[in-house]
């Protein structure tokens, strides 16, 4: 624990230079780091649906709960269809992620260099998330959760049961997989003498209040017959067959990099030191959803947002450790440390963080590295093309001609940047977009785009290959290379209704 003397030390220095404010100058520094590079390339794929969700706020959709929709939503009042502006919340996110990460090891009784270990080994993952995600919001309520149940370790106070609740019901209403992270929880409470607290009625009233916070989205599955959840099982299949939830456990490694000594020290701190005994619960919030994700067979990042409280645990172990050492070998062991985590960061800043100018050799060779570099290129090109195809039509097919979009990515991109040619709403039988129909009255031109030249044949009495998804920059995306043909189709040979009905695929 924290000595008077170092507690006084930190009452005596200024606001500026506290503790406090250090942890908050590193997380502001991944805001900027987001903030002065997230204008650059473009959407990626999976951000141009949830930009098309926040149009149409609802309390559940098909790929996830409503939060990142609703902070999409403010986003777009905000600062308009800015890029870097769609993606500010999710920056915040993480970059608050960072400093209550410091937050935790100081609880755990950390002083200022340990504090400031826990939060630099957090940035990676911080400067990794680029985009404007579930993933990002999901990740902050973990460590938010965590530091509510360190505080309630520490204090023996069984308000804090009432955060903890708050946390894990924002939670469930950002990621389905803050479940994992709840029955972590419960696992802890249960294994340790932490079961005092389940004669606690602060307990059951957080265990309330999570479900009151989740009870909206619940309600919209149960009315949609839990199609959330025939969208993750289908998604699921996919990830098992392309081979994505392989080697969970030794991708972990890679995920934390070379802070991994010090998540391994914290569950160390955890499970097996005097010190720690306190927070053993903790442990368990960590091997309860390892043990969860392997038999689920999840993808390894599932995993990400339980590495902070470790290495808050493991910076402060690190702290009793090194005073044990003789000097020359605890400035050694510090040097280390800090060239590990510098590694760590520019490493991490190098492949992720949109930087390097698409098309050179970084580039490319982060783009192998990083498959999200590509399903940001393109998607205005694409839209010209389409307005191109729409512009060689005749007169009176063009005042009524629909788009029909294959995948959310496209239909995404057509919603934004359509606008701007006089393009129609997209039409498409991906995940939400479904829901939006197939126009009213139903169309009889169409433009096709993404769907196989066997789909085209099949459904339409007439089609014409009118031109091809291409992209400024010559870069292979997955419009250009699986199914490039723009195609001009009239004469669906079954009713719009009739196709609707059956028409709803998950990707």
């Amino acid at each position: 624990m924290e000595s008077p003397k170092n507690l006084e030390a930190e009452h005596a220095r200024p606001a500026w230079l506290s503790d406090t404010a250090a942890l908050c100058y590193i997380a502001l520094a991944t805001l900027l780091a987001h903030i002065l590079t997230g204008g650059r390339y473009g959407f990626h794929r999976d951000e141009l649906a949830t930009l098309d969700d926040a149009r149409h706020l609802a309390w559940g959709y098909i790929a996830y709960p409503p939060i990142t929709p609703l902070f999409g939503r403010v986003s777009l009042r905000l600062f308009g269809t800015s890029l870097a502006g769609f993606r500010f919340f999710a920056y915040l996110a993480q970059a608050a992620a960072v400093l209550f990460t410091g937050l935790i090891a100081r609880e755990f009784g950390a002083r200022r260099g340990a504090q400031i270990v826990a939060a630099l080994a957090a940035v990676p993952h911080c400067l990794a998330g680029t985009l404007m995600q579930y993933g990002a919001f999901d990740y902050f309520f973990w460590v938010l959760a965590a530091y509510f149940v360190v505080r309630l370790l520490k204090s023996g106070n069984a308000k804090w049961w009432i955060g903890i609740g708050s946390a894990i019901g924002f939670g469930m209403m950002s990621k389905y997989t803050m479940a994992f992270f709840a029955a972590g929880v419960a696992a802890g409470i249960l294994l340790t003498d932490a079961r005092r607290f389940l004669k606690s009625a602060w307990l059951w009233l957080g265990v309330a209040l999570a479900l009151l916070i989740f009870l909206p989205n619940l309600i919209w599955e149960i009315q949609h017959n839990f199609v959330s959840f025939a969208f993750l099982r289908t998604i699921h299949a996919r990830d098992i067959a392309l081979g994505w939830t392989n080697y969970f456990l030794p991708l972990q490694f890679g995920a934390i990099l070379l802070a991994f000594p010090l998540a391994i020290a914290g569950l160390y701190f955890c499970f097996a030191s005097s010190q720690g005994r306190r927070y053993r619960v903790l442990g368990w919030m960590y091997l309860t959803p390892v043990i969860l994700f392997l038999i689920t067979r999840a993808r390894p990042y599932y995993l990400a947002p339980a590495y902070p409280m470790l290495y808050a645990a493991g910076a402060v172990w690190g702290q009793e450790w090194l005073a044990n050492l003789k000097r020359v070998s605890a400035s050694l062991v510090k040097i280390f440390v800090s060239v590990a985590l510098a590694v760590d960061i520019v490493a991490t800043g190098a492949f992720t963080l949109p930087i390097a100018p698409v098309g050179s050799a970084w580039w490319n060779h982060s783009a192998n590295v990083n498959g999200v570099y590509r399903d940001e290129i393109g998607w205005p090109d694409l839209v010209q093309a389409i307005a191109e195809v729409r512009d060689s039509l005749p007169a009176d097919e063009r005042a009524h001609v629909a788009v029909l979009a294959a995948n959310y990515g496209e239909a995404g991109a057509v919603n934004l940047f359509g606008p701007r040619y006089g393009l129609p709403s997209v039409i498409s039988g991906g995940n939400s977009f479904w829901a939006h129909g197939h126009g009213d009255p139903p169309p009889q031109t169409v433009i096709v785009v993404g769907f196989s030249h066997e789909f085209v044949e099949n459904h339409f009495a007439s089609c014409q290959l009118a031109a091809k998804i291409w992209n400024q920059y010559g870069v292979t995306t997955k419009e250009t290379q699986d199914y490039p043909e723009i195609y001009v189709c009239r004469d669906l040979k079954m009713s719009w209704p009739e196709l609707w009905k059956n028409f709803q695929y998950f990707g």
